[in-house]
């Protein structure tokens, strides 16, 4: 339970720290014309033996399989001490943001939460 709580308390410390970096600025030219949808942050919790180099497969992965779906994987972070991965993702749906990540390379997220861009 614990863990479950300080995993939901970094994702709205990431959240909050792109918008402190002005990352609105930066998604506006992001996001492309064919993805129509809202933000979610989708996390991945307790990814054995996590790498730097195999979320960026992972993420390579989604970006050849996003279009098919309407969807635009925007950016991702990682902590390999703790095996988390977030990744920000426009979707027309939840289902949508996981069919990516499944049909990609099979590593679905844990929880995907539907997120608010700050002014």
């Amino acid at each position: 339970m614990h863990y479950r709580i300080v995993t939901s308390l970094i994702a709205v410390v990431v959240v909050i720290s792109l918008v402190g970096c002005g990352y609105k600025a930066e998604t506006a030219t992001m996001r492309s014309a064919e993805t129509v949808g809202n933000l979610y942050m989708d996390i991945h919790k307790n990814v054995e033996g996590l790498t730097a180099e195999a979320v960026i497969g992972a993420h390579k992965a989604d970006l050849e399989v996003q279009k098919k779906h309407g969807v635009n994987y925007v950016d991702y972070w990682y902590d390999t001490e703790s095996g988390t991965v977030f990744c920000l993702v426009e979707a027309p749906s939840k289902e949508a943001a996981a069919l990516v990540h499944q049909e990609a390379h099979g590593l679905v997220a844990d929880e995907i939460i539907e997120v608010a861009q700050g002014m």
